[in-house]
């Protein structure tokens, strides 16, 4: 008989990893060095891949490097852990991306915001249905910029079946508190996941656990896994002496760092993981690399805090 693989949302307890894309000196995809990030990580406890996201410069693939990333990432993850997807874009290119993640064997789709425009609910609501509607692949809605849902948005989101879960990158935890307790109280019973998608999330991650929601993404975790583990078992437990300790000499000094320069959500990131070993290339444009002042600063930044742990 065929092995039964859980759904998406089951398998999600634990770190996210969201990976670099690695280009080489004549600016394409490095496959091989890509392959090595994502089997690196998956060996330090990461309990899904989700390539080609923001972190691995989306917005910056055509559509074959796209699917080529995503096809590296299921063959290196073989099923251990599951593999998402970014897709994003307007709804039509956005169905294109999409059917080139199903080809490459992703277990799911992140739906990142639309380009450009600001849309309304109800054209919110026909994108993303639009999506759920083209793939029998699972699909996790990310809030962010442009995308600002009102909770009756999402409860109508979350009754379409293959719509799993709400990423929230915006970070207002009042309306974020209304949208968990709309589908809370629309759908009671229902397996919808919630995810802090701040950039450099633990630095809030104590205020959203207030609120029930413990799943995050880890952009520390491309470069200093040690650091990123020690967080997230300091805050499932409850050893929150562990957790202020980390974000008053580091994630809070890290997220000022992030804060001197446009897109260093990025391309500091990819530093980082250059400076634990792995040439992973620069970002390409319209990002820029990380001031070398900046680097240093990092690196000095990380030696201080594994003193801490």
């Amino acid at each position: 008989m065929p092995e039964i693989v859980p759904p998406l949302v089951d398998r999600l307890d634990g770190l996210l990893f969201f990976p670099v894309t690695a280009f080489g000196p004549d600016g394409g995809i490095d496959v091989p060095t890509f392959r090595a990030h994502v089997r690196a990580r998956i060996d330090h406890g990461a309990v899904a891949v989700f390539a080609a996201c923001g972190t691995g410069e989306y917005h910056a693939l055509g559509l074959d490097e796209y699917e080529s990333v995503v096809a590296a990432a299921v063959e290196e993850a073989a099923g251990a852990v599951p593999v998402v997807a970014g897709v994003g874009h307007g709804t039509a290119l956005a169905l294109e991306f999409l059917a080139r993640a199903e080809r490459a064997g992703a277990d799911g789709v992140l739906a990142m915001p639309p380009y450009l425009v600001t849309p309304s609910q109800a054209g919110l609501l026909r994108h993303y249905t639009a999506l759920a509607e083209a793939t029998e692949l699972e699909i996790i809605v990310y809030a962010r910029d442009n995308a600002v849902f009102d909770p009756d948005t999402v409860v109508r989101l979350a009754e379409v079946d293959n719509i799993v879960g709400f990423k929230d990158g915006i970070g207002d935890l009042d309306r974020m508190q209304r949208i968990v307790s709309a589908v809370r109280t629309a759908r009671p019973g229902l397996p919808f996941r919630y995810f802090n998608g701040l950039p450099t999330a633990e630095l809030t991650g104590l205020a959203y656990r207030g609120i029930g929601i413990t799943l995050y993404s880890s952009a520390v975790f491309c470069f200093a896994p040690d650091l990123a583990l020690a967080f997230h078992k300091a805050l499932g437990s409850g050893d929150d002496d562990t957790v202020n300790r980390l974000l008053d000499g580091f994630y809070r000094p890290l997220v000022e760092l992030r804060n001197q320069g446009r897109g260093y959500a990025v391309s500091l990131v990819k530093a980082g993981v250059r400076m634990d070993g792995l040439d992973v290339g620069t970002v390409r444009s319209p990002l820029t690399e990380a001031a070398p002042e900046h680097i240093a600063q990092l690196a000095e930044l990380l030696r201080r805090a594994r003193t801490l742990i």
